[in-house]
Protein backbone atom coordinates (compact mmCIF):
# COMPACT_ATOMS: atom_id res chain seq x y z
CA UNK A 1 0.00 0.00 0.00
CA UNK A 2 1.15 3.54 -0.73
CA UNK A 3 1.04 4.66 2.90
CA UNK A 4 3.34 1.85 4.00
CA UNK A 5 5.92 1.94 1.21
CA UNK A 6 6.77 5.63 1.60
CA UNK A 7 6.39 6.16 5.33
CA UNK A 8 10.04 6.40 6.40
CA UNK A 9 11.23 8.26 3.31
CA UNK A 10 8.67 11.04 3.56
CA UNK A 11 8.13 11.62 7.27
CA UNK A 12 11.37 10.10 8.51
CA UNK A 13 9.58 8.38 11.33
CA UNK A 14 11.86 6.84 13.97
CA UNK A 15 12.59 3.15 13.45
CA UNK A 16 11.22 2.37 16.90
CA UNK A 17 7.71 3.32 15.81
CA UNK A 18 6.55 -0.27 16.14
CA UNK A 19 8.37 -0.89 19.40
CA UNK A 20 6.69 1.81 21.49
CA UNK A 21 5.69 0.24 24.78
CA UNK A 22 2.12 -0.40 25.82
CA UNK A 23 2.69 1.95 28.76
CA UNK A 24 3.53 4.81 26.38
CA UNK A 25 0.36 4.07 24.42
CA UNK A 26 -1.72 4.09 27.59
CA UNK A 27 -0.31 7.48 28.58
CA UNK A 28 -1.27 8.90 25.18
CA UNK A 29 -4.76 7.40 25.44
CA UNK A 30 -5.23 8.94 28.90
CA UNK A 31 -4.19 12.34 27.53
CA UNK A 32 -6.60 11.88 24.64
CA UNK A 33 -9.45 11.13 27.02
CA UNK A 34 -8.78 14.24 29.09
CA UNK A 35 -8.66 16.37 25.94
CA UNK A 36 -11.75 14.74 24.47
CA UNK A 37 -14.02 15.08 27.54
CA UNK A 38 -14.60 18.89 27.56
CA UNK A 39 -15.66 18.86 23.90
CA UNK A 40 -18.00 15.92 24.54
CA UNK A 41 -19.63 17.78 27.42
CA UNK A 42 -20.13 20.90 25.28
CA UNK A 43 -21.69 18.81 22.49
CA UNK A 44 -24.04 17.07 24.91
CA UNK A 45 -25.13 20.41 26.40
CA UNK A 46 -25.97 21.83 22.95
CA UNK A 47 -27.85 18.68 21.98
CA UNK A 48 -29.80 18.72 25.26
CA UNK A 49 -30.82 22.35 24.75
CA UNK A 50 -32.16 21.61 21.28
CA UNK A 51 -33.96 18.47 22.38
CA UNK A 52 -35.65 20.48 25.11
CA UNK A 53 -37.02 23.14 22.77
CA UNK A 54 -37.77 21.06 19.66
CA UNK A 55 -41.23 19.70 18.87
CA UNK A 56 -40.37 16.38 17.21
CA UNK A 57 -43.69 16.03 15.40
CA UNK A 58 -43.23 19.45 13.85
CA UNK A 59 -39.60 18.67 13.00
CA UNK A 60 -40.53 15.42 11.24
CA UNK A 61 -43.31 17.20 9.34
CA UNK A 62 -40.83 19.89 8.25
CA UNK A 63 -38.49 17.20 6.90
CA UNK A 64 -41.33 15.50 5.05
CA UNK A 65 -42.51 18.77 3.50
CA UNK A 66 -39.05 20.08 2.57
CA UNK A 67 -38.32 21.06 -1.01
CA UNK A 68 -36.10 18.17 -2.07
CA UNK A 69 -35.20 19.77 -5.37
CA UNK A 70 -33.56 22.61 -3.42
CA UNK A 71 -31.76 20.12 -1.20
CA UNK A 72 -30.59 18.16 -4.24
CA UNK A 73 -29.11 21.29 -5.80
CA UNK A 74 -27.32 22.13 -2.55
CA UNK A 75 -25.91 18.62 -2.15
CA UNK A 76 -24.69 18.59 -5.77
CA UNK A 77 -22.97 21.94 -5.23
CA UNK A 78 -21.21 20.39 -2.25
CA UNK A 79 -19.09 18.26 -4.58
CA UNK A 80 -18.19 21.32 -6.66
CA UNK A 81 -17.29 23.09 -3.41
CA UNK A 82 -14.73 20.40 -2.56
CA UNK A 83 -13.23 20.64 -6.07
CA UNK A 84 -12.75 24.40 -5.64
CA UNK A 85 -11.43 23.82 -2.14
CA UNK A 86 -8.83 21.52 -3.63
CA UNK A 87 -7.75 24.33 -5.96
CA UNK A 88 -7.51 26.67 -2.94
CA UNK A 89 -5.11 24.33 -1.21
CA UNK A 90 -3.20 23.43 -4.39
CA UNK A 91 -2.52 27.14 -4.96
CA UNK A 92 -0.94 27.39 -1.51
CA UNK A 93 1.08 24.27 -2.34
CA UNK A 94 2.41 26.10 -5.44
CA UNK A 95 0.96 23.34 -7.66
CA UNK A 96 3.64 20.94 -6.44
CA UNK A 97 1.04 18.18 -6.11
CA UNK A 98 -1.38 17.09 -8.82
CA UNK A 99 -4.98 18.29 -8.69
CA UNK A 100 -6.17 14.69 -8.41
CA UNK A 101 -3.99 14.01 -5.37
CA UNK A 102 -5.07 17.23 -3.66
CA UNK A 103 -8.76 16.69 -4.51
CA UNK A 104 -8.93 13.23 -2.96
CA UNK A 105 -6.86 14.32 0.02
CA UNK A 106 -9.17 17.25 0.77
CA UNK A 107 -12.11 14.84 0.84
CA UNK A 108 -10.15 12.46 3.05
CA UNK A 109 -9.31 15.28 5.46
CA UNK A 110 -12.94 16.32 5.89
CA UNK A 111 -13.95 12.67 6.18
CA UNK A 112 -11.43 12.18 9.00
CA UNK A 113 -12.59 15.37 10.73
CA UNK A 114 -16.19 14.14 10.71
CA UNK A 115 -15.38 10.93 12.55
CA UNK A 116 -12.04 11.36 14.38
CA UNK A 117 -11.38 13.54 17.46
CA UNK A 118 -9.12 16.58 17.83
CA UNK A 119 -9.58 17.62 14.17
CA UNK A 120 -7.09 14.97 13.12
CA UNK A 121 -8.26 15.48 9.55
CA UNK A 122 -5.97 18.53 9.31
CA UNK A 123 -2.91 16.53 10.37
CA UNK A 124 -4.24 13.58 8.39
CA UNK A 125 -4.40 15.35 5.06
CA UNK A 126 -0.85 16.67 5.43
CA UNK A 127 0.16 13.13 6.35
CA UNK A 128 -1.68 11.56 3.42
CA UNK A 129 -0.63 14.10 0.79
CA UNK A 130 3.02 13.62 1.75
CA UNK A 131 2.58 10.04 0.51
CA UNK A 132 1.22 11.10 -2.88
CA UNK A 133 3.69 13.85 -3.72
CA UNK A 134 7.35 14.77 -3.37
CA UNK A 135 6.47 17.26 -0.62
CA UNK A 136 7.37 16.55 2.99
CA UNK A 137 4.87 16.55 5.83
CA UNK A 138 6.30 19.70 7.41
CA UNK A 139 6.24 21.54 4.08
CA UNK A 140 2.54 20.81 3.73
CA UNK A 141 1.41 21.58 7.28
CA UNK A 142 2.04 25.37 7.17
CA UNK A 143 -0.23 25.68 4.14
CA UNK A 144 -3.05 24.17 6.19
CA UNK A 145 -2.38 26.65 9.01
CA UNK A 146 -2.55 29.56 6.55
CA UNK A 147 -5.70 28.15 4.98
CA UNK A 148 -7.42 27.89 8.36
CA UNK A 149 -6.40 31.38 9.45
CA UNK A 150 -7.82 32.86 6.24
CA UNK A 151 -10.93 30.69 6.73
CA UNK A 152 -11.51 32.42 10.04
CA UNK A 153 -11.05 35.81 8.39
CA UNK A 154 -13.58 35.07 5.63
CA UNK A 155 -16.19 33.78 8.08
CA UNK A 156 -15.69 36.86 10.25
CA UNK A 157 -16.27 39.11 7.22
CA UNK A 158 -19.36 37.15 6.18
CA UNK A 159 -20.81 37.27 9.68
CA UNK A 160 -20.03 40.98 10.07
CA UNK A 161 -21.65 41.76 6.72
CA UNK A 162 -24.86 39.97 7.64
CA UNK A 163 -25.16 41.11 11.26
CA UNK A 164 -26.54 44.61 10.60
CA UNK A 165 -29.56 42.95 8.94
CA UNK A 166 -30.24 40.81 12.02
CA UNK A 167 -32.30 42.54 14.71
CA UNK A 168 -30.56 43.00 18.04
CA UNK A 169 -27.16 41.72 16.96
CA UNK A 170 -25.15 44.91 17.51
CA UNK A 171 -23.22 43.42 20.43
CA UNK A 172 -22.30 40.37 18.39
CA UNK A 173 -20.94 42.73 15.75
CA UNK A 174 -18.31 43.95 18.20
CA UNK A 175 -17.30 40.36 18.89
CA UNK A 176 -17.03 39.70 15.17
CA UNK A 177 -14.93 42.84 14.73
CA UNK A 178 -12.55 41.67 17.46
CA UNK A 179 -12.24 38.28 15.78
CA UNK A 180 -11.53 39.95 12.44
CA UNK A 181 -8.79 42.10 13.99
CA UNK A 182 -7.22 39.05 15.64
CA UNK A 183 -7.22 37.19 12.31
CA UNK A 184 -5.64 40.18 10.55
CA UNK A 185 -2.96 40.43 13.23
CA UNK A 186 -2.35 36.69 12.87
CA UNK A 187 -1.79 37.05 9.13
CA UNK A 188 0.55 40.00 9.70
CA UNK A 189 2.52 37.95 12.23
CA UNK A 190 2.78 35.05 9.79
CA UNK A 191 3.97 37.45 7.08
CA UNK A 192 6.63 38.91 9.40
CA UNK A 193 7.80 35.39 10.29
CA UNK A 194 7.95 34.51 6.59
CA UNK A 195 10.09 37.58 5.85
CA UNK A 196 12.29 37.27 8.95
CA UNK A 197 12.53 33.52 9.34
CA UNK A 198 16.32 33.44 9.87
CA UNK A 199 16.00 35.96 12.69
CA UNK A 200 13.25 33.86 14.30
CA UNK A 201 15.35 30.70 13.95
CA UNK A 202 18.35 32.37 15.58
CA UNK A 203 16.20 33.49 18.52
CA UNK A 204 14.81 29.97 18.91
CA UNK A 205 18.26 28.38 18.87
CA UNK A 206 19.52 30.80 21.51
CA UNK A 207 16.54 30.22 23.80
CA UNK A 208 16.63 26.42 23.38
CA UNK A 209 20.40 26.00 23.75
CA UNK A 210 19.96 24.35 27.17
CA UNK A 211 17.71 21.64 25.73
CA UNK A 212 19.49 19.87 22.82
CA UNK A 213 16.57 17.58 21.97
CA UNK A 214 14.14 20.51 21.85
CA UNK A 215 16.60 22.50 19.76
CA UNK A 216 17.07 19.69 17.24
CA UNK A 217 13.42 18.67 16.92
CA UNK A 218 12.06 22.22 17.14
CA UNK A 219 14.69 23.54 14.74
CA UNK A 220 13.77 20.98 12.08
CA UNK A 221 10.09 21.78 12.59
CA UNK A 222 10.58 25.54 12.28
CA UNK A 223 12.77 25.29 9.19
CA UNK A 224 10.09 23.32 7.35
CA UNK A 225 7.34 25.54 8.74
CA UNK A 226 9.02 28.74 7.55
CA UNK A 227 9.62 27.16 4.14
CA UNK A 228 5.87 26.66 3.87
CA UNK A 229 5.17 30.24 4.99
CA UNK A 230 7.12 31.56 2.02
CA UNK A 231 3.85 31.58 0.03
CA UNK A 232 2.94 34.75 1.90
CA UNK A 233 5.85 36.62 0.36
CA UNK A 234 4.69 35.92 -3.22
CA UNK A 235 2.06 38.58 -3.90
CA UNK A 236 0.64 37.08 -7.12
CA UNK A 237 0.37 33.64 -5.55
CA UNK A 238 -1.39 35.02 -2.50
CA UNK A 239 -3.86 36.97 -4.66
CA UNK A 240 -4.72 33.79 -6.59
CA UNK A 241 -5.23 32.01 -3.29
CA UNK A 242 -7.60 34.73 -2.07
CA UNK A 243 -9.53 34.60 -5.38
CA UNK A 244 -10.13 30.84 -5.09
CA UNK A 245 -11.00 31.19 -1.43
CA UNK A 246 -13.56 33.90 -2.20
CA UNK A 247 -15.09 31.73 -4.93
CA UNK A 248 -15.20 28.82 -2.49
CA UNK A 249 -17.08 30.83 0.13
CA UNK A 250 -19.44 32.29 -2.47
CA UNK A 251 -20.43 28.77 -3.47
CA UNK A 252 -20.85 27.80 0.19
CA UNK A 253 -23.26 30.69 0.75
CA UNK A 254 -25.28 29.63 -2.32
CA UNK A 255 -25.44 26.04 -1.04
CA UNK A 256 -26.64 27.20 2.37
CA UNK A 257 -29.23 29.40 0.70
CA UNK A 258 -30.75 26.41 -1.10
CA UNK A 259 -30.73 24.31 2.09
CA UNK A 260 -32.49 27.01 4.13
CA UNK A 261 -34.96 27.78 1.36
CA UNK A 262 -35.92 24.09 1.23
CA UNK A 263 -37.50 24.63 4.67
CA UNK A 264 -38.25 28.35 4.70
CA UNK A 265 -39.62 29.56 1.31
CA UNK A 266 -39.27 33.18 2.44
CA UNK A 267 -35.49 32.79 2.83
CA UNK A 268 -33.35 35.81 1.98
CA UNK A 269 -29.79 35.53 0.75
CA UNK A 270 -28.53 37.32 3.85
CA UNK A 271 -29.89 34.44 5.94
CA UNK A 272 -27.46 32.08 4.25
CA UNK A 273 -24.56 34.41 5.03
CA UNK A 274 -25.57 34.72 8.66
CA UNK A 275 -26.14 30.97 8.97
CA UNK A 276 -22.81 30.11 7.35
CA UNK A 277 -20.90 32.55 9.53
CA UNK A 278 -22.56 31.27 12.68
CA UNK A 279 -22.01 27.63 11.69
CA UNK A 280 -18.31 28.23 11.02
CA UNK A 281 -17.72 29.77 14.41
CA UNK A 282 -19.85 27.12 16.09
CA UNK A 283 -17.81 24.43 14.39
CA UNK A 284 -14.66 25.97 15.87
CA UNK A 285 -15.89 25.34 19.42
CA UNK A 286 -14.40 22.21 21.07
CA UNK A 287 -16.86 19.39 20.50
CA UNK A 288 -17.30 15.81 19.41
CA UNK A 289 -15.92 14.90 15.93
CA UNK A 290 -17.54 16.89 13.14
CA UNK A 291 -18.77 19.56 15.57
CA UNK A 292 -21.72 17.40 16.64
CA UNK A 293 -24.07 19.57 18.66
CA UNK A 294 -22.12 22.82 18.27
CA UNK A 295 -22.74 23.04 14.52
CA UNK A 296 -26.46 22.40 15.01
CA UNK A 297 -26.53 24.78 17.95
CA UNK A 298 -24.84 27.66 16.15
CA UNK A 299 -26.57 27.26 12.79
CA UNK A 300 -29.93 26.31 14.27
CA UNK A 301 -29.70 29.13 16.79
CA UNK A 302 -29.02 31.61 14.00
CA UNK A 303 -32.14 30.43 12.17
CA UNK A 304 -34.21 30.61 15.35
CA UNK A 305 -33.09 34.22 15.72
CA UNK A 306 -34.22 34.87 12.14
CA UNK A 307 -37.45 32.84 12.08
CA UNK A 308 -38.48 32.15 15.68
CA UNK A 309 -39.18 28.50 14.80
CA UNK A 310 -37.02 26.06 16.80
CA UNK A 311 -38.31 22.81 15.29
CA UNK A 312 -37.98 23.72 11.61
CA UNK A 313 -34.63 25.38 12.32
CA UNK A 314 -33.34 22.15 13.85
CA UNK A 315 -34.61 20.18 10.83
CA UNK A 316 -32.63 22.59 8.63
CA UNK A 317 -29.55 22.17 10.81
CA UNK A 318 -29.79 18.38 10.40
CA UNK A 319 -29.82 18.90 6.62
CA UNK A 320 -26.62 20.94 6.90
CA UNK A 321 -25.14 18.08 8.89
CA UNK A 322 -26.15 15.65 6.14
CA UNK A 323 -24.74 18.02 3.50
CA UNK A 324 -21.36 17.98 5.27
CA UNK A 325 -21.38 14.20 5.65
CA UNK A 326 -22.42 13.29 2.10
CA UNK A 327 -19.72 15.08 0.10
CA UNK A 328 -16.88 14.30 2.52
CA UNK A 329 -17.89 10.67 2.98
CA UNK A 330 -18.27 9.99 -0.73
CA UNK A 331 -15.05 11.71 -1.84
CA UNK A 332 -13.05 10.88 1.26
CA UNK A 333 -14.24 7.28 1.32
CA UNK A 334 -13.41 6.76 -2.35
CA UNK A 335 -10.02 8.42 -1.83
CA UNK A 336 -9.09 6.13 1.05
CA UNK A 337 -10.35 3.07 -0.82
CA UNK A 338 -8.21 3.98 -3.86
CA UNK A 339 -5.16 3.98 -1.57
CA UNK A 340 -6.09 0.75 0.20
CA UNK A 341 -6.73 2.61 3.47
CA UNK A 342 -9.49 2.57 6.07
CA UNK A 343 -10.65 5.17 8.57
CA UNK A 344 -9.42 3.11 11.52
CA UNK A 345 -6.14 2.36 9.76
CA UNK A 346 -5.32 6.03 9.19
CA UNK A 347 -6.34 6.84 12.77
CA UNK A 348 -3.93 4.22 14.09
CA UNK A 349 -1.09 5.56 11.95
CA UNK A 350 -1.70 9.07 13.25
CA UNK A 351 -1.74 7.81 16.84
CA UNK A 352 1.49 5.91 16.24
CA UNK A 353 3.02 9.08 14.84
CA UNK A 354 2.09 10.97 17.99
CA UNK A 355 3.40 8.22 20.27
CA UNK A 356 6.63 8.07 18.26
CA UNK A 357 7.11 11.83 18.52
CA UNK A 358 6.52 11.68 22.28
CA UNK A 359 9.10 8.90 22.67
CA UNK A 360 11.60 10.81 20.51
CA UNK A 361 11.36 13.98 22.61
CA UNK A 362 11.36 12.11 25.89
CA UNK A 363 7.92 13.36 26.93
Amino acid sequence: MVLETRSRSVLRLPLRLRSVSAQDGEKINMKDWKRWLPGAIISIVFIAIFLYFVDFDEMVKAIQNANYMMLGIAFALGFVWIAIRAQVWRTLLRNRASFSAVFWTVGEGYFLNNFLPFRLGEIGRAFLLSRKSEMKFMEILPTIVIERVVDLGFTAVILLTSLPFVVGAEGAGRVGMIVGVIVLLGLILLYILARSNQWALDIFHKLSARWPVLQRVGGNFLESFFAGLSVLTDGWLFLRFIFWMALNYGLAVISYYFIIRAFFPETQFIWAMFGLGAAAFGNAIPALPGGVGTLEGAFGGALVLLTGNESVSFATALSVRLYNYINSTVIGGIGLAREGQTLSGVYQQLKNLRVSESAETGK
